[in-house]
C-alpha cells in the first residue's frame, strides 16, 4: 500500500536495498556539503567584510545569480540521464567513440549555455536591478559584481555537464575527495577577504564575486581535465583489448 511504500522503517527490512545506496551516502553528502560551504562563506563575508552599500549590492545580486544558476544546472541532469546508458555497455571500441562523441557534444553544449548567460548577465543585470532599487550608488556597486557573476555562470555550463558526465560514469570518489577538499580550501580564501577588511583594506563586492568565480573556473578545469583522462583510460582498455585479440 502507499502506506507501506512512504515508511522509512520500511527500508531497514531490506538490506539489498540499503546495500544499494551505501556506496552513494558519502560520495553525495560529502558533494552537497562543499557546494553549499562557499556560499555560505560568501554570505559571511558579505555580511561582515561588506560596507552598506556594497551590502545591499550583493542582495540584488545574489537574487539574480539564484535565478540564472538554475539554467545551467539542468546540463548536470541532463548529463546524468544519458552518459550511464552508454557507460554500462560492454567495452568495445564503439562505446569509447560513444563516450567521447558525447562528451564532445555536451562540451559544446556547455559552452553554448554559458555563453548566452554571459549576455544575459552584461544586458540584464542592470536593467533588472533598477527594479530592486532607484539608489544610483546601490546600482553602481551591482556593476561591479558583473564580471565575477558572468565568469562564474560562463564556466558553470561546462562544469555541470563535467560534473554530469562523471556522475554518469560512477567518478564518485574522485567528487567525493574534490569537494572536501573545496570545502577548506574555499572558506579560506574567502575569508581572507575578511581579514583584509578587517585591516582597513577596503573590500567590495567586485573583489568578493571575483574570487568566488576562481573557484568556479578551477572547478570547470578539473572536471573537464578528469573528464579527459577517463576518456583516455577507456580508449587506452580497448587498445589492449583489441592487442590481445589479435
Amino acid at each position: 500500500s502507499p502506506t507501506n511504500l512512504l515508511n522509512p522503517l520500511r527500508l531497514t527490512k531490506s538490506k539489498s536495498t540499503i546495500q544499494k545506496f551505501l556506496p552513494f551516502v558519502v560520495p553525495v553528502t560529502t558533494t552537497s556539503i562543499g557546494r553549499v560551504s562557499g556560499f555560505l562563506t560568501m554570505s559571511h563575508v558579505a555580511s561582515s567584510a561588506l560596507g552598506t552599500y556594497d551590502m545591499a549590492a550583493h542582495q540584488i545580486a545574489i537574487s539574480i545569480f539564484c535565478c540564472l544558476a538554475p539554467i545551467v544546472d539542468a546540463l548536470n541532469q541532463v548529463a546524468q540521464s544519458f552518459v550511464p546508458g552508454i557507460f554500462a555497455r560492454k567495452k568495445s571500441r564503439a562505446r569509447a567513440v560513444a563516450l567521447r562523441k558525447t562528451s564532445i557534444n555536451f562540451a559544446k553544449v556547455g559552452a553554448l549555455f554559458g555563453s548566452v548567460i554571459v549576455a544575459l548577465v552584461a544586458t540584464g543585470v542592470p536593467a533588472v536591478s533598477k527594479c530592486f532599487t532607484t539608489d544610483p550608488i546601490v546600482l553602481s556597486r551591482v556593476k561591479n559584481a558583473i564580471p565575477g557573476i558572468a565568469v562564474f555562470l560562463g564556466f558553470d555550463g561546462l562544469m555541470c555537464i563535467a560534473e554530469g558526465t562523471l556522475l554518469g560514469q560512477n567518478d564518485l570518489k574522485f567528487l567525493r575527495n574534490m569537494y572536501s577538499a573545496f570545502f577548506f580550501l574555499v572558506p579560506a580564501f574567502m575569508l581572507r577577504l575578511k581579514r583584509r577588511a578587517l585591516s582597513g583594506i577596503e573590500v567590495g563586492i567586485g573583489a568578493m564575486w571575483g574570487t568566488f568565480s576562481v573557484y568556479e573556473v578551477v572547478r570547470t578545469i578539473l572536471w573537464l581535465s578528469r573528464v579527459v583522462w577517463l576518456q583516455y583510460k577507456t580508449e587506452q582498455e580497448v587498445d589492449e583489448m583489441e592487442g590481445t585479440a589479435a
